[in-house]
């Protein structure tokens, strides 16, 4: 199990598990909830009372994968980690787990998500037991101790540079999915190439090993475009939902640490 570390500011001693409560031996200490969770998200962490995901986006976003749209992009995401039952792996901004936990299901791995939104932790605590599930800031600090996980994800979500390679072992692998520029193009028009401007962002830290785009298609009915347009910001289209076929669509950057860091 990694260790955890104290979250508050100047500490980030290790955190000693209880039954019902995490501590540092400076008295810091944070309960497990019911489901499972441990929030160490810390008051200077967050911009606003209830960061993250909205419920609407959340539970759109689960009723899309429960009909299976995202099915093929999570098998991709599967055979570029080539995950074996060894790992340990950490999801930041990991939403509710769907892309974790599929990945755990598969691989056997130990599975470890973050991401910042209560209810969206909640429900990945609710749902899939097997996984320890973080509420924190990705973005400022990762609650891990150095080099405590052999694969770091970050799936349309957290990319943290510097926290990615200070949790990551120095043979360990990152693996980054961006929105193709095709992704959602029905809904959003065009998106831009991330590409360059991401491997840029890894490049002191990081060595690319392997890039390609995985796409779908799915034809929903009007709920299920209602449900996308939920999860997404700035959608194209202001007129009701209808029926049509949406393209999902990813590129995945997968890199290994590189020493140097």
């Amino acid at each position: 199990m990694p260790v955890l570390l104290c979250p508050v500011r100047d500490c980030h001693l290790p955190l000693v598990r209880e039954e019902r409560r995490v501590l540092c031996e400076r008295g810091h200490s944070f309960d497990i909830a019911r489901s499972g969770y441990i929030n160490l998200l810390q008051p200077q962490d967050r911009r606003s009372k209830q960061p993250g995901d909205t419920a609407a986006a959340l539970q759109g976003r689960r009723r899309l994968h429960d009909r299976g749209v995202t099915e093929p992009l999570l098998d991709a995401i599967a055979e570029v980690i080539a995950a074996s039952p060894d790992d340990v792996v950490l999801d930041a901004g990991c939403g509710d787990g769907f892309y974790l936990a599929g990945l755990a299901r598969l691989n056997g791995f130990d599975a470890h998500g973050v991401d910042i939104s209560v209810p969206a932790v909640d429900a990945a605590a609710r749902r899939y037991a097997g996984c320890e599930w973080i509420v924190a800031n990705a973005d400022r600090f990762l609650p891990y101790a150095d080099h405590s996980f052999s694969i770091a994800l970050s799936i349309t979500a957290r990319m943290n540079a510097g926290e990615f390679r200070r949790v990551l072992r120095d043979d360990g692998h990152l693996l980054v999915a961006l929105p193709a520029p095709e992704d959602l193009i029905e809904l959003r028009g065009a998106g831009r190439d991330r590409v360059a401007r991401t491997v840029e962002t890894f490049a002191r830290d990081f060595t690319l090993v392997d890039k390609r785009r995985v796409s779908t298609a799915a034809d929903l009915d009007a709920g299920a475009v209602r449900d996308v347009l939920h999860s997404i910001y700035r959608p194209l289209r202001s007129k009701p939902a209808e029926a049509m076929r949406v393209t999902f669509s990813l590129d995945l950057l997968l890199f290994r640490t590189s020493l140097k860091g």
